[in-house]
C-alpha cells in the first residue's frame, strides 16, 4: 500500500536544481594537473582553472581575470603564478592575489597586491583534487574549514579504483537515483549482480547521523554474487551505509580483516548538470592477479547502467511531468529533500527522529 504519498510536482522535474555552497567537492582527478599547465571545469555553475605550482601544491581560480573578465585559462602559469592574456596581469594562484599590472608606471599609486582574483581552498586527498566552495559574496575564505572528505582505510595495503560518469540532470536526481534501493534488478540486471528473479523483501535499519543518516551495519544482500564471493574467507560479513550532505554516499564492507570501501559522490556541474565520481579501495582479493583491472571493468558497466538510465530520465523529465515518492524505498529520498532543505535555510530539525526500520523489496 502506498502511504505518505509525496508529489513533488512539475517545479521539481525541471532542470536547475538548488545547489548547497560551502562545502568540499571533487573537481576533478589530480594526476591531470601537471606543472605548468592550466586545466579548465566547472562545479555548481562556476567556471575554474586548476593547476599544480612547482613545489607541489594545487590551486583553483576562478577563471575570470577581475579587470576584464577573459578567462585565465587563455593566459599562460610558470609554475608559480597565472598571467593574463588580456593585459598581462599576473596573480600568485593559491591566494588569488595579483602581484604584477605590466602596464602601471612610475606615476601611478595603484598597489597591485591589494587586488585578487577569486581563488579557493584546494586539496589533494584520494586521488582527486577537492574544491571549496564557499556561499557567492562570502569574500576570500578563511581557515576555518570542514574536514576534506575521505575514504575510509582499513590497512596499509590495499587496492584502490576511480569511475566516473556525466549525467545530463540535475544533483537532486542524481543523488536520489543513487541512494534508490528498488533500482537494483531492473537497471543492474547481469548475471555477476541481480536479476528480476533475485527480488525479495528486505528488511533495513536506518539511524540519523549529522548531517545525514545511516543504514545500520547489516549483513549484505543475499542475491548479488560478488558478496556471495565473501564466504571464502569464512567470517562474518556486515555493511554499512552512510549519506552525508551535500552529496556523499559512504559504503565500507568488512569480513573479518578484509574489507572494502567506496565513496560516491554526486557533484552538480551545473544547476542542470551533475557527475558521478567513484573511489574504492580494498584489501579482498589483494594477492589475486589483475584484480584492480577486473574490479574497475566491472565497476565501469554498473555505473554506465546508472548513467545509461539517467539519459534516458531526462528524456521523460524534459516534459516537465509531476513526479511522486512512496514509502518505504523512497524514504531516504525523502530525508535527502529534508536535510538539504534545512541546510540551505539554515535552521530545521533533523528528518530522522531516531533510529528507524523500513522494509522493500528489491
Amino acid at each position: 500500500m502506498v502511504t505518505d504519498l509525496v508529489q513533488l510536482g512539475a517545479g521539481a522535474a525541471r532542470p536547475p536544481a538548488e545547489l548547497i555552497f560551502g562545502d568540499w567537492y571533487p573537481a576533478l582527478r589530480a594526476r591531470e594537473l601537471r606543472v605548468g599547465k592550466m586545466t579548465k571545469t566547472m562545479l555548481l555553475g562556476v567556471p575554474l582553472v586548476l593547476g599544480r605550482k612547482k613545489d607541489g601544491k594545487i590551486f583553483a581560480m576562478r577563471d575570470l581575470c577581475p579587470h576584464r573578465g577573459i578567462p585565465l585559462s587563455a593566459g599562460w602559469f610558470d609554475g608559480e603564478t597565472v598571467q593574463c592574456k588580456y593585459h598581462g596581469w599576473r596573480f600568485e594562484p593559491c591566494s588569488g592575489q595579483c602581484v604584477e599590472i605590466p602596464s602601471l608606471t612610475q606615476f601611478e599609486t595603484l598597489d597591485p597586491t591589494k587586488i585578487y582574483a577569486g581563488a579557493y581552498p584546494c586539496e589533494e586527498r584520494d586521488g582527486y583534487a577537492w574544491v571549496y566552495l564557499p556561499e557567492p559574496g562570502t569574500g576570500r575564505v578563511g581557515d576555518a574549514l570542514p574536514a576534506v572528505p575521505e575514504l575510509p582505510k582499513f590497512s596499509q595495503r590495499f587496492r584502490s579504483a576511480h569511475l566516473v560518469a556525466d549525467l545530463p540532470c540535475n544533483v537532486d536526481h542524481g543523488i536520489i537515483g543513487l541512494m534508490d534501493p528498488a533500482h537494483g534488478p531492473f537497471v543492474h540486471q547481469a548475471w555477476w549482480w541481480r536479476s528480476r528473479a533475485s527480488i525479495h523483501e528486505k528488511e533495513k535499519h536506518f539511524e540519523p547521523i549529522p548531517q545525514g543518516f545511516r543504514m545500520s551495519a547489516h549483513a549484505p544482500s543475499g542475491n548479488s554474487a560478488p558478496y556471495k564471493l565473501l564466504g571464502v574467507y569464512g567470517e562474518p560479513i556486515t555493511t554499512t551505509i552512510d549519506f552525508v550532505l551535500p552529496n556523499r554516499r559512504y559504503e565500507t564492507i568488512r569480513c573479518g580483516d578484509k574489507w572494502f570501501s567506496s565513496l560516491t559522490t554526486v557533484t552538480p556541474v551545473t544547476p542542470s548538470t551533475c557527475r558521478i565520481d567513484v573511489i574504492a579501495a580494498w584489501n579482498i582479493f589483494y594477492a589475486v592477479p589483475f584484480v584492480t583491472s577486473i574490479a574497475t571493468f566491472f565497476g565501469a558497466r554498473f555505473v554506465r547502467q546508472d548513467q545509461q538510465t539517467m539519459i534516458e530520465q531526462a528524456e521523460g523529465l524534459r516534459f516537465h511531468p509531476g513526479l511522486m515518492l512512496i514509502d518505504d524505498a523512497d524514504k531516504p529520498a525523502k530525508w535527502y529533500f529534508g536535510l538539504k532543505q534545512a541546510r540551505l535555510k539554515g535552521s530545521g530539525e533533523h528528518p530522522l527522529s531516531g533510529p528507524v526500520t523500513l522494509h522493500w523489496r528489491s
